[in-house]
């Protein structure tokens, strides 16, 4: 493996930023709107399920009502 100078290797990394596509304010906006809804759902099923099975846990060891 070839080593390379500190400044070399800069300038690379420069190039090659240079050839990134970054995402418009609109798609970072819609794509995170996404996120935060998918996160919330996924949060409500999860809420749920955990109510559901512990509610079942008490019942079958007779720790219920």
């Amino acid at each position: 493996m070839a080593k390379i100078s500190p400044i070399q290797f800069f300038r690379q990394v420069k190039q090659e930023v240079k050839k990134v596509t970054w995402p418009t304010k609109n798609e970072v906006v819609k794509t995170s709107m996404v996120v935060m809804f998918l996160v919330a759902l996924a949060a409500t099923f999860f809420f749920f399920v955990d109510q559901i099975l512990g509610w079942i846990v008490k019942l079958v060891l007779g720790l219920g009502e």
